[in-house]
């Protein structure tokens, strides 16, 4: 049975979970035995974005896992990077010449 991490964070909490999944589980189906939903009631498994080692998975519950696998859950955004960028360069006072 292949070896894989369920990891999720918030700013205040952050957990990798390893699990034992059976041979050709996905993603999504790590996530349901990691238990990852009980200390992140938030997480909702069939709807939240997934991620192998940074990568986006378009289909959790297609992909299958291999051994070393970390799934990571994705929180939405709460801005868009463009706009936070946009903020950012406004605060920033600019240097006399």
């Amino acid at each position: 049975m292949p070896k894989v991490e369920v990891a999720y964070a918030r700013p205040d909490k952050q957990e990798i979970i390893p699990v034992q999944v059976p041979e050709g589980a996905t993603a999504l189906e790590a996530v349901k035995l990691s238990g990852i939903t009980a200390i992140f009631p938030e997480i909702d498994a069939d709807s939240i974005d997934m991620g192998i080692f940074g990568k986006v998975i378009k289909k959790p519950d297609l992909h299958e896992l291999r051994e070393g696998d970390r799934v990571e859950l994705y929180r939405p955004l709460q801005i868009d990077p463009k706009q936070a960028r946009l903020n950012r360069a406004k605060k920033k006072p600019v240097a006399d010449q």
